[in-house]
């Protein structure tokens, strides 16, 4: 058995799938992975041994600009995920028996590719944002008008979105071989039974959704043995447990002043600040030891080790915070991140901060709450409550996925 998993997108969006890949080989199957081509992303499959076919250009080169992507970039952008995909996943998908797309990014083009390859196609995401928005029929089955319901309008709103950035250079590409436009853009890509990749303590499936079967797996994570560095040890083994800040690749989002904000709150506190670089290129503001960089880290066994952990509410890193039994700030930016953030302050195991810019005085009142106890013991209950095999229960749905089309 053989499978191809696609996504494009950030860390958050890859590591998901590398977890998926490891557990296919646990149970004998073969995987490749179609992925955007970054550096890191090349490192991480190769530590993981999983094979890489490089999709599109490399996300860093879009995001980690001096300005945010404009609408403009994003319709180019859109357009070349879709050449990408006709032109990549063909060709990787060659003796494949499932593929599996991450995200709307790469999945436009994925389901073509996996019905030009006559092998089953499945929709997976993680968390409730990527899953396909209510009576998204609007977009397509009411032509160009909205709709009068204020309560329709952003749902018609979202799907006019998906139908501009994808559908066109989607039919595009199929008109020039041969195929019949797709005009019901939602249903073709997301399905009417999608995956959703998150913890059902952290991320429950919807309940409300009678229009979809969504299938929930629990999170795939990707165990990492990695040792901390001697140096990050040695500072963590002096004094008291201290505070994390990272951004992830939220390079054009990050908050101004960010690193500056970060220390001065925990000084305010007493605290020491461990600093993530990211691709926000985070730095100390001065040569006081109450600071540590650090690059590419284990965070599975770093957060574990720190009094907070004040994050972008990514997917993945929420769920490593929340698996670590740490306490969390949650400074949300863009897409699914105030989700999380609210999610995280509904579970009380952190705060979710208002607003993508903290003042010192905003961070210091977060972290007056995450440095209690009560959060603290919370979030150790709620640790205890996350599954494990999430990336073990979706190997087993996709390999029967190929067996019930009767791949061998």
């Amino acid at each position: 058995m053989r499978a191809l998993l696609t996504t494009w997108g950030s860390r958050g969006d890859v590591e998901p799938l590398v977890g998926l890949a490891v557990a296919l080989r646990r149970l004998g199957a073969e995987t490749v992975v179609c992925a955007p081509p970054d550096e890191e992303f090349v490192s991480l499959l190769a530590r993981a041994g999983v094979p890489l076919v490089p999709l599109g250009p490399t996300v860093r080169s879009v995001v980690a600009g001096e300005k945010p992507p404009t609408s403009e970039d994003a319709l180019r952008l859109a357009s070349k995920l879709v050449t990408a995909a006709f032109d990549t996943l063909d060709a990787a998908g060659r003796g494949c028996d499932v593929l599996l797309a991450n995200g709307m990014m790469a999945a436009a083009g994925a389901r073509g590719a996996a019905d030009r390859l006559g092998i089953p196609y499945v929709y997976a995401c993680y968390h409730p944002r990527g899953l396909p928005p209510q009576d998204v029929h609007l977009e397509t089955r009411s032509g160009t008008r909205p709709p009068q319901k204020e309560t329709d309008k952003a749902k018609w709103e979202q799907g006019k979105q998906a139908r501009d950035l994808y559908g066109a250079a989607l039919n595009s590409h199929r008109a020039e071989k041969g195929l019949p436009p797709v005009d019901d853009l939602s249903d073709y890509v997301y399905t009417n039974r999608p995956w959703l990749a998150a913890d059902a303590t952290l991320c429950p499936a919807p309940l409300d959704r009678t229009d979809i079967d969504v299938v929930q797996t629990g999170a795939w994570v990707l165990p990492d043995e990695r040792p901390l560095p001697d140096e990050l040890v040695a500072f963590l083994d002096t004094g008291t447990p201290p505070v994390y800040v990272g951004f992830g690749s939220m390079a054009p989002h990050a908050p101004k002043d960010a690193a500056r904000v970060a220390i001065e709150a925990s000084r305010a506190h007493g605290r020491r600040v461990l600093l993530a670089r990211g691709w926000a290129g985070l730095a100390p503001i001065d040569d006081v030891d109450d600071c540590f960089l650090v690059g590419e880290v284990n965070q599975q066994a770093l957060f574990a080790r720190v009094a907070t952990v004040v994050h972008h509410g990514g997917a993945g890193t929420t769920t490593t915070a929340t698996r670590s039994g740490t306490p969390q700030v949650v400074v949300p930016m863009i897409g699914d991140q105030p989700w999380w953030a609210t999610r995280v302050a509904e579970l009380g195991i952190g705060v979710a901060h208002e607003g993508a810019t903290p003042t010192v005085d905003s961070l210091s009142a977060a972290l007056t709450t995450t440095l209690s106890p009560r959060p603290r013991t919370r979030a150790a209950a709620v640790a205890d409550t996350i599954r494990l095999d999430g990336a073990t229960v979706a190997a087993d749905l996709l390999l029967g996925v190929a067996r019930a089309e009767g791949r061998p």
